[in-house]
This record gives structure tokens, sequence and C-alpha cells, in this order.
């Protein structure tokens, strides 16, 4: 079993700047990728970044803005968050896919609300 855990949300100014980090833990795993997804209230799930090894995917909406980065060593995923937008506003979920089978795990998920 994987356990994410997530920290790093808040209130924030349009304009202002977030990290948000995600730790994982548990026994005897490999991981194939971790990333970020958010979601809105009334809207879906949407994908934010994934990294996978040295390789970063990013949802157009946030390119430019955000980064994501990975500590292998710690296992910790972060997502610095810069020049944010009140329609960034959603809940951040921590996503972690794992080898060999490819099982999707999820954090409990930080609050990100960006307003004046």
């Amino acid at each position: 079993q994987v356990q994410l855990v997530e920290s790093g949300g808040g209130l924030v100014q349009p304009g202002g700047s977030l990290r948000l980090s995600c730790a994982a833990s548990g026994s005897d795993f490999s991981i194939y990728s971790m990333g970020w997804y958010r979601q809105a209230p009334g809207k879906q799930r949407e994908l934010v970044a994934t990294i996978r090894g040295g390789i970063r995917n990013y949802a157009d909406f946030v390119k430019g803005r955000f980064t994501i980065s990975r500590d292998s060593a710690k296992n910790t995923v972060y997502l610095q968050m810069n020049s944010l937008k009140p329609e960034d506003t959603a809940v951040y979920y921590c996503n972690l896919v794992r080898l060999p089978t490819m099982s999707h795990y999820w954090g409990q998920g930080t609050q990100v609300t960006v307003s004046s």
C-alpha cells in the first residue's frame, strides 16, 4: 500500500505564489510517475502536471506559471505555483502511479484559494 500526504495549500492573492508538497510512503514500491490534479467546484478533476523520470508534462493552462519537481530520495513531489489566478482555485490532489501494476494512488487533497 502507498500513502500520500499533501501540504502547502492555502489562501493567496492573485499574482501570488504557493508551493505544494506531496510525500509518498509505504513498503516496497516503485514509482512510474507522480503528479498533480485539481478539481474545482462543479467541475471534473483535471490534470495539472506530471513527472516521470526527467520528463515533465503540463496542462496548457499552467505552462509558464507552474513547475513540477521531484526529490526521488524522499519520494516527494512538489508543485511551485506562481502568478496564481482566481481560476486556479481548486482542491489539488497528488497522484502516484505505481510499478509494475500501474495502480493509481491519491492524496487527500489540499485546498488552494486565489482571491483578493
